[in-house]
């Protein structure tokens, strides 16, 4: 009955150690606030929900947490390829039940304390033509480099999932990145592509398979000049409804 709300994350863990680790502030900055913003849905045709303060990033096509991701184990993109969370604005409008269309202005990559004066631009557009597919295209666009607002980092993150059965669904997800500056580097650049294959034998069981190729051309994202090929399997099981081992 208020179009005011608010959304508080706490996450503790070695998880949360490498998600902050990154931070301006301090690796102790905020590091168990996973989430924190206020919310205002607009009186905006059917709804314009503007939130504003520390959210998770949009890319990829897994999370923090382990128990929604169909492997127990983080990729390689979402750890190298994609920023973790932002700090600032963001404002999503749902057209219909098949388009969603998200803005976003934030300070940068993994910072809550701002390095420079610019600022990063952003969309998120999901579509869902049918109950079978989704796709969901990022961008994300602005200066990150300490003190300069020249050298944008750029990236874009495109995820696609196919629910071939009700047992069987396929998920894809490429990252394209470009932009900072580096010793001997004037414009990095990395990309990655990750396959997944989710099968649920049954309400207790799934398999889960992933693999993944990461190209660091210019080691910005691993400290290291190098071609990464990873390959995981997860066999999961469901009891007393809520748990999973």
């Amino acid at each position: 009955d208020t179009p005011l709300g608010y959304n508080v994350t706490l996450g503790y863990g070695n998880a949360m150690h490498v998600v902050n680790s990154l931070e301006p502030g301090g690796e102790n900055f905020a590091q168990n606030v996973e989430q924190a913003y206020v919310s205002y849905l607009a009186p905006i045709g059917k709804g314009l929900q503007i939130d504003f303060g520390k959210f998770v990033t949009p890319a990829g096509a897994e999370v923090i947490e382990s128990a929604p991701d169909w492997n127990y184990s983080r990729g390689v993109l979402f750890g190298y390829a994609i920023p973790f969370y932002h700090f600032g604005l963001r404002a999503a409008y749902t057209f219909n039940p098949k388009v969603t269309l998200t803005g976003f202005l934030v300070n940068g990559w993994n910072n809550i304390v701002a390095v420079n004066t610019g600022k990063t631009y952003g969309f998120s557009l999901a579509l869902t033509p049918s109950s079978k597919v989704s796709i969901t295209q990022n961008y994300l666009g602005g200066p990150q480099m300490p003190d300069t607002n020249a050298h944008w980092r750029n990236l874009s993150d495109t995820v696609v999932q196919f629910n071939v059965t009700k047992k069987l669904s396929l998920l894809e997800n490429f990252d394209y990145g470009s932009g900072d500056m580096i010793p001997g580097v004037n414009s990095v650049q990395w990309k990655g592509i990750a396959t997944y294959a989710k099968y649920a034998f049954n309400d207790q069981y799934s398999f889960g398979v992933r693999y993944e190729y990461f190209d660091d051309r210019d080691g910005f994202a691993t400290g290291s000049a190098q071609h990464i090929n990873e390959y995981t399997i997860t066999l999961q099981r469901t009891f007393a409804h809520d748990l999973i081992s």
